[in-house]
């Protein structure tokens, strides 16, 4: 991975995409413009946490736990925290656990309930990936000033605020047919 030259030329995400054609809309170029940034910066961390054997969001996880300090988090707490949605949160833990990096016990008060700790070996393993990721973050903004990753931050965060604000009219339940048709448009590139 080797840093863009200084001064090199910006290439549309059209360009970048080898799509010869614009985009039907401003609204296609930014969501499709963004859901290949945040690819490739995914990209990038999960090259540097493959040297630990580790995915991003098992990373994440431990990041989590962590924080949490010797309280712990329960396992649905630790799902909800999580930069990406994880629907194995059980199975990601089953993997931390056997290297080693996560420990489970059931709660005194609620047996029901999985309480997660990061082990020394887990707080170890993240001391030691700190200096990587921290760099992988200030490349991820290198080319923008304090002003403009500020202002990137609160552009992210209204888009984000959007999608939050309009999850329950997500939930209208779709006809066979039109899941179909959607699917076989998902497939097709966007223009």
């Amino acid at each position: 991975m080797s840093d863009p030259s200084p001064g090199a030329p910006e290439r549309t995400i059209e360009e970048e995409l080898g799509q010869h054609r614009p985009f039907h809309s401003v609204h296609a170029a930014a969501a499709v413009s963004l859901m290949r940034t945040a690819a490739l910066i995914d990209r990038y961390y999960s090259h540097v946490l493959a040297r630990e054997d580790l995915t991003p969001q098992q990373y994440n996880v431990l990041r989590i736990l962590r924080g949490a300090g010797d309280a712990g988090l329960p396992t649905l707490a630790i799902r909800d925290r999580m930069v990406e949605e994880a629907a194995g949160i059980t199975r990601l833990l089953d993997k931390l656990e056997m290297a080693g990096h996560v420990q489970r016990e059931r709660s005194t008060p609620d047996r029901r309930q999985v309480l997660c700790h990061i082990t020394q070996k887990g707080i170890d393993l993240i001391a030691e990936l700190d200096g990587p990721m921290d760099a992988a973050n200030q490349r991820a903004g290198s080319m923008l000033d304090d002003a403009e990753r500020g202002q990137l931050v609160e552009l992210l965060g209204a888009i984000r605020a959007a999608f939050a604000n309009h999850r329950a009219t997500e939930r209208t339940p779709v006809r066979p047919t039109e899941r179909a048709q959607g699917s076989m448009r998902a497939a097709q590139p966007p223009m």
